[in-house]
């Protein structure tokens, strides 16, 4: 099972921060990793998509389901398709002086997934594909928020 999470100090309200995460058909416009995202479903507080980023040169694609609680605020993904498929993921916004925590949450089960070992599943598709996505995704949702307040 793996679990990782990246967080970033955004000084920013938390519903500023969530309007631009939860915009997931906007990403590609906001995100430069993003190759695209093409929302095939959406309904008030879910949305299914096909969802491409690039992790340096190499291409990843997943389908996922979000699912926006705008309230708390907090947005969940499950992966649906794809290496990750089974994934959960969970963005958590706390507010902290000054602004807001967003953090990312990753949980994978690398049982589900044929001729993957935790080690393996850890270091490559973990360390180097998720974190790495991560962190310049909460990167630029830094930039985007600060700017906008």
């Amino acid at each position: 099972m793996m679990h990782a999470q990246r967080s970033i100090d955004i000084a920013a309200p938390a519903q500023t921060v969530y309007a631009f995460a939860q915009d997931i058909g906007r990403w590609p416009q906001l995100l430069p990793h993003y190759r695209y995202v093409t929302v095939t479903r959406e309904q008030p507080s879910s949305r299914i998509a096909v969802m491409a980023a690039r992790r340096g040169w190499i291409p990843v694609r997943w389908t996922t389901e979000q699912r926006l609680d705008p309230v708390t605020p907090r947005i969940e993904f499950t992966h649906l398709s794809g290496w990750t498929a089974g994934m959960k993921v969970a963005w958590i916004f706390a507010p902290i002086a000054g602004g807001t925590r967003v953090s990312i949450i990753h949980d994978l089960d690398f049982r589900r997934i044929p001729l993957v070992g935790s080690w393996i599943g850890e270091r490559i598709i973990g360390d180097f594909f998720i974190q790495s996505i991560a962190g310049k995704t909460l990167a630029r949702m830094k930039e985007l928020a600060e700017a906008a307040t």
